[in-house]
């Protein structure tokens, strides 16, 4: 075989071997140590195939075909890629689909394209193929900051047939081979990547990926991103996604070879082994040493390169066209950008990279999607609209975008309107495979939306992912408690409880006529269709979250699981009476879900969670445990979410109930409304008259107008100071503590005051700013309104330094945080503080701050001035002639 060429130049003089044993020469291709396999000899044959047998029995999802092109050889020929080796691989790809499904055969040919897509037949020999010329070109392409070694090697690819794939990779077990590129290229791509000779073997450079860069981070994201970029598969070699180091000194390619670097243990986590016993020695490169660079320490790390490619690979699965879309470069006169265009049916995806080491700012002709929006894939930031003008972006150093052309209709979320999807599969297996796949991205997103518990309405939403499934199952009850995670393109994503269930028949025809809006998806499998609902319609699910306490029961879940804490409080109710009290769901207009059993307990659930301690489970143990309040309803424990190396999730509260004629916001609406009617009666007669103090601490010395105590009513200004006394009370009571640290009163000190001014600068900064930018589309009659509050900014802003002009006397205690009239109960003579929670919008850290008590005092004086303007805005109750005699008396 004269005519095959020797590979590795740099350490065999020959293709055949002389063996002393057998007295006899054998053939071999790469090294001497490694006999090339005769598959001429039909034992050879059998014997792989069972070799491929035990293989894939084992569970293996496919083969990379090793050096493919040296399978056989023929005398006059190069004994490369003969017609045997090709019928060879068409009987293997026939009998491995014969025997098993979804099995792959990779083909690793170091050819030119136009000679390696023989190995993918007529899509019936290898399902993918290795695409060797690219690899060595992106490396020119970052070194020489010019697009052309990319462009002109995929402009040469020939097209492939739907069944194949091109596999696109930056590195591997081998040198970064320089075989398929031209002896100039080559002499270059030394002298810049493999300037230490030793790192030079057979027709490449024994590198890793993060050396072969100068571990330059903003390189090693941009290749990785033209790898995820462009049409094929990518492939990533172990350990390029932490950017582990190497060892070229090994000899070989032994130096990219090393143990992969898990931990900090001994040898990185990979063996448990005596050190010397290993194969090859752990990275200890001061720059690369595996103490440094290993799993656990990304892991840790949300910045780390580790958790970067994680999201790039999240990003990419999303989106079809990356891997089964055409390529369309877009030629921009900067060379130094590479911009295209990735399509799939209606998925138009564009790709902008800057392979410099400079800012660059492009122009590129997007005039064939005019109207379209750019649209941020991993922010979901929108950019503005494509016109048939050239389209202006401007880059950093190794800068990137990914779009997602959308036409503007598409990039609106949510619909008031929601048409009930329907999906396909098995009640049973709704949260898994396909099907959880369907759930996530088509359906729960805008199911979602809809809740009233929903806080995101405002934020753009990215995904929703399902956590946590934990499947309750039994004496009736068949729920699966989904635990969603909801991510925004901006800002810190928020965690959402679903209890999931499934009717079918009349109770699903009752669920949809009576709680439509509970209805998630129409499930149909086989011959039989139900719905898949929110599992609080299910009063077998409440009565079994109740009987949960009873038994102190404990259900697992795929990765923790739900539990039960009893109060002291608990002791006070038989369990036996328990278990038959009937239960509902109280309508309110909270973001939480409150379940009512019988008239002795509610359990609130709170939809929308986070892991850490519950500000109102703390405050309501303490004041109804400790303290022993009478005018909050007596806490008897909670139902929690545990998961290993997690802070306990507080899903559900128990509590006693209070009964109750209301909240204190309706009560107060009814005695405004009489209020109002009083005031027109008596509009002739009053007429003129102002009553308005100069300031609300003024009322604290003064007496109330005869003529207000008779317009407004003497009961209610009555309940209203035994409101002031209940909130004083409670103050007095979470200022008691003197030993649980979460509840000693705490001085202020001059630094806290200016960290609290600096806040409210900050915050009322923001708002201008916002209300500012939006001037201009506000209705006319409340532009003069804005732009006269806009002028007081220096003036506010001068208010709010008082806070550092002295030390405050006062104490910080830990307070009820959103306390307003619909926070408070009455009873008919007094009044009960329900909602310890806070402002669900912040997070539990910062709702369980010492404050002032005055803030609670402020807040309900705003929620007084906010009922009585609700009110006058209520064109059922009140005419609109009849505002400007009534607008007087607002304040």
């Amino acid at each position: 075989y004269k005519d095959a060429r020797i590979i590795f130049k740099d350490f065999e003089l020959s293709n055949w071997m002389w063996d002393p044993v057998a007295k006899a020469y054998y053939w071999h291709r790469f090294f001497s140590h490694q006999p090339d396999l005769n598959y001429d000899n039909p034992l050879v044959q059998k014997k792989i195939w069972r070799i491929i047998h035990f293989w894939l029995d084992m569970g293996v999802d496919g083969f990379r075909l090793d050096a493919v092109p040296y399978l056989y050889e023929r005398e006059g020929t190069n004994c490369e890629s003969l017609p045997e080796t090709h019928a060879f691989l068409k009987a293997l790809r026939m009998h491995i689909d014969s025997s098993f499904k979804n099995k792959m055969l990779l083909a690793e040919a170091n050819q030119w394209p136009e000679d390696a897509i023989n190995y993918f037949g007529n899509g019936d020999e290898c399902h993918m193929a290795f695409h060797f010329p690219l690899m060595p070109r992106l490396f020119m392409a970052i070194w020489m900051e010019d697009r052309f070694p990319i462009v002109d090697i995929l402009e040469q690819t020939p097209s492939i047939s739907d069944t194949c794939q091109w596999a696109f990779f930056l590195r591997n077990h081998d040198e970064l081979t320089l075989e398929m590129v031209t002896d100039e290229e080559k002499d270059y791509m030394y002298r810049v990547y493999a300037k230490d000779p030793v790192a030079r073997i057979n027709l490449g450079i024994r590198r890793r990926l993060a050396p072969l860069l100068g571990n330059n981070r903003r390189k090693i994201e941009i290749m990785n991103i033209l790898l995820f970029s462009l049409p094929g598969t990518p492939i990533i070699y172990y350990g390029d996604e932490i950017g582990m180091g190497d060892n070229y000194h090994l000899g070989d390619r032994n130096g990219v070879r090393t143990p992969m670097q898990w931990n900090v243990d001994r040898n990185a986590g990979f063996s448990r082994a005596n050190p010397q016993k290993l194969y090859l020695p752990v990275i200890i490169d001061p720059e690369y040493h595996y103490e440094a660079v290993n799993v656990e320490h990304q892991e840790k790390n949300q910045a780390s390169l580790l958790w970067w490619m994680r999201r790039v690979i999240a990003v990419r699965k999303r989106f079809k066209a990356f891997g089964r879309g055409n390529i369309e470069f877009l030629l921009p006169d900067n060379p130094k950008v590479l911009a295209f265009i990735r399509r799939y049916k209606d998925e138009v995806i564009l790709v902008v990279t800057n392979l410099s080491r400079f800012s660059q700012v492009v122009e590129l002709d997007l005039s064939k999607f005019s109207g379209y929006i750019p649209e941020d894939m991993f922010s979901g930031n929108k950019f503005p609209k494509i016109k048939d003008v050239s389209y202006i972006l401007t880059l950093g150093r190794y800068d990137y975008f990914w779009f997602i052309l959308k036409k503007e209709e598409e990039t609106v979320w949510f619909r008031k309107i929601r048409s009930i999807p329907q999906i396909y599969g098995s009640w049973k297996t709704i949260v898994s495979g396909k099907t959880k796949d369907v759930l996530e991205k088509g359906i729960l997103p805008s199911y979602v939306q809809t809740c009233k518990y929903f806080v995101g309405k405002f934020q753009e939403m990215r995904e929703v992912k399902i956590v946590e499934n934990i499947h309750v199952k039994e004496s009736g009850c068949d729920i699966q408690l989904l635990l969603l995670e909801v991510t925004y393109t901006t800002g810190l994503p928020d965690m959402y409880l679903l209890p999931l269930s499934y009717s079918s028949g009349d109770k699903a025809e009752s669920i949809v006529i009576e709680n439509p809006h509970a209805v998630v998806v129409h499930v149909k499998h086989e011959n039989t269709e139900g719905i898949a609902y929110d599992g609080i319609c299910d009063e077998e699910f409440r009565k079994h979250l109740l009987s949960m306490f009873t038994r102190k029961h404990t259900i697992p879940g795929l990765h923790g699981e739900l539990t039960t804490y009893r109060g002291k409080n608990f002791k006070r109710y038989k369990r036996t009476g328990l278990v038959s009290l009937k239960s509902h769901v109280v309508k309110t207009e909270q973001n939480n879900l409150s379940i009512l059993y019988g008239k002795e307990l509610i359990l609130k659930l709170y939809r929308r969670f986070d892991e850490g301690i519950n500000p109102e489970v703390e405050l309501c143990r303490f004041l109804t445990e400790k303290i022993s309040s009478q005018h909050v309803p007596p806490f008897v424990g909670t139902i929690e979410y545990r998961r290993h190396g997690h802070e306990p999730v507080v899903i559900g509260m128990l509590q006693t109930f209070i009964p109750n004629e209301g909240d204190a916001w309706v009560y107060t609406l009814d005695w405004i409304g009489r209020y109002f009617g009083r005031i027109l009666a008596r509009k002739d007669e009053i007429q003129g008259t102002s009553i308005v103090p100069s300031s609300l601490f003024d009322i604290a010395f003064q007496e109330i107008p005869i003529l207000f105590q008779e317009l407004i009513g003497g009961v209610y200004l009555e309940m209203v100071a035994l409101l002031g006394k209940r909130t004083a009370e409670l103050h007095l009571q979470l200022s008691s503590e003197t030993e649980d640290v979460n509840f000693v009163p705490e001085p202020f000190s001059v630094s806290y005051q200016r960290s609290l001014y600096q806040s409210m600068q900050v915050l009322t900064k923001k708002v201008f700013s916002l209300l500012k930018k939006n001037v201009k589309n506000l209705p006319d009659n409340l532009k003069e309104l804005a732009n006269e509050i806009l002028n007081f900014d220096k003036e506010i802003m001068a208010r709010y330094s008082v806070l550092f002009r002295r030390k405050l006397s006062a104490m910080k205690i830990r307070i009820h945080g959103d306390y307003h009239l619909g926070q408070v109960l009455y009873t008919g003579n007094d009044f009960v503080i329900i909602d310890f929670g806070g402002e669900t919008a912040k997070t539990l850290g910062e709702r369980r701050l010492k404050r002032s008590p005055l803030r609670d005092v402020a807040s309900m004086m705003r929620s007084f001035h906010y009922a009585a303007h609700t009110a006058l805005l209520k064109r059922d109750s009140v005419r609109p002639e009849d505002i400007p005699a009534l607008e007087p008396w607002l304040n």
